[in-house]
């Protein structure tokens, strides 16, 4: 699996989240902090699609998604402790580790896989 497959709609989940927090609590750091990292992750997939149909990997786009996911998971696994509550601290550390972890497996093999002319 691309990694731009997962980091898209990634970040349109945290957009989302963002925005979500925002109308419901007036949070205006979960407004920042949800779409400007949203935003990010969203660039870095569109970066590594394109470096794809490139026929290419793109390890700036790979670095920027593994930073936002270790982030988020520090971040929000921080306040998580702090607040105890599930919703959104613990469920975006859960989700971004799960990322981090698959970010990180994608930088140990390589990044995408680039298929053949033959496949």
């Amino acid at each position: 699996m691309h990694d731009f497959c997962f980091t898209i709609p990634y970040g349109m989940l945290l957009v989302g989240g963002g925005v979500f927090g925002y109308l419901r609590r007036g949070s205006t750091v979960s407004l920042a902090g949800g779409v400007g990292t949203g935003f990010l992750l969203i660039l870095a997939g569109y970066l590594s699609l394109k470096a794809f149909e490139k026929k290419k990997n793109s390890a700036l786009a790979l670095i920027i998604e593994t930073v936002c996911a270790a982030a988020l998971t520090l971040i929000m696994g921080q306040r998580f402790m702090l607040t105890q509550k599930i919703m959104p601290a613990a469920v975006v550390a859960g989700i971004s580790a799960l990322m981090t972890g698959f970010y990180v497996y994608k930088i140990a093999t390589g990044g995408n896989h680039i298929p053949s002319k033959a496949e």
